[in-house]
């Protein structure tokens, strides 16, 4: 009879660790080092075109970004961002065009900034480098002694 034993560090533990350490009420809350996006963006109704126009403008950048562009209703995209935790959600609705706004949102943060659309882009790349900043500000170093 052979019996064996694993005690080693794999993804789906390392996973439940960053799950259970990055919550809230809402739901996840991924750190920008180990997000399976950079940004989440919210498509509304009005901001169709905008919406893709900056997912292209995002990914052209280097950043790595969902699209939700679903027919549901803004509550329950929003709900769902929120679950997923995605550390940056941006908002592109009719505000897009008519006020040449959209909205973004660090998923650990309560409070929306209004970007103009031209600024859009390079706003979104700073938020990024903020988050991981952050992390890194956050790095300890232990040392071990033999």
């Amino acid at each position: 009879k052979v019996i064996m034993g694993s005690y080693g560090i794999g993804s789906g533990r390392l996973l439940q660790s960053i799950a259970e350490e990055y919550n809230d009420e809402h739901g996840l809350m991924w750190p920008i080092s180990v997000a399976p996006f950079h940004v989440h963006i919210v498509s509304l109704k009005g901001g169709e075109e905008k919406a893709e126009e900056l997912y292209g403008a995002l990914m052209e950048a280097g950043l790595e970004v969902i699209l939700d562009d679903r027919k549901d209703s803004p509550g329950v995209k929003f709900n769902d961002a929120d679950l997923i935790g995605i550390p940056i959600r941006v908002t592109v609705s009719k505000r897009a065009e008519t006020e040449n706004t959209i909205e973004v949102k660090l998923r650990n943060e309560e409070e929306k900034q209004v970007v103009i659309w031209e600024d859009a882009v390079s706003y979104i790349i700073k938020q990024k480098k903020y988050l991981e900043q952050d992390i890194i500000s956050k790095i300890v170093e232990v040392t071990f002694k033999d």
